[in-house]
């Protein structure tokens, strides 16, 4: 009987092991440059969305160093790297729910996404697969106009 404890518990830690595996072999996370390269995305994001005036004042008052290692980590998890992100019990909407984001705040924002990733070199192809991703959370995001 031990033997075959000691046999399942093996079993599962390789399982285990090779889910997590699995879940790091998305080529998007890999074509991402991985977590340092999601970091250099967002070393190149951040400062774009403060300086430019159809975002900035959404993210000026933020702690930027909070707000990149989020960005970083919610990616990591949505290419399929090993991340998981942590709402802190708030969701999406919720925590958008009172900032009023139009859908024109969200294509400002996007569009900064895309000319960080040109900066860091990112292939076309990439970044669209990259925002096919992202572009569902617009429903979270935006603020239906009363």
């Amino acid at each position: 009987m031990k033997k075959i404890i000691i046999g399942a518990t093996i079993l599962l830690a390789a399982a285990m092991g090779f889910a997590q595996e699995a879940r790091t072999a998305d080529p998007l996370f890999k074509a991402l440059g991985e977590k340092p390269g999601l970091v250099k995305i967002m070393d190149e994001f951040l400062p774009r969305l403060v300086a430019d005036p159809r975002t900035g004042p959404f993210f000026k008052s933020a702690d930027q160093e909070r707000v990149k290692a989020q960005l970083v980590v919610q990616i990591c998890q949505l290419t399929g790297g090993p991340c998981a992100y942590d709402y802190e019990n708030k969701d999406m909407k919720t925590v958008h729910m009172n900032m009023n984001v139009s859908m024109s705040d969200f294509n400002a924002l996007v569009e900064v996404l895309q000319d960080s990733m040109d900066a860091q070199g990112i292939p076309f192809s990439t970044q669209n697969q990259l925002l096919a991703r992202l572009a569902p959370m617009h429903r979270a995001i935006v603020t239906p106009a009363k």
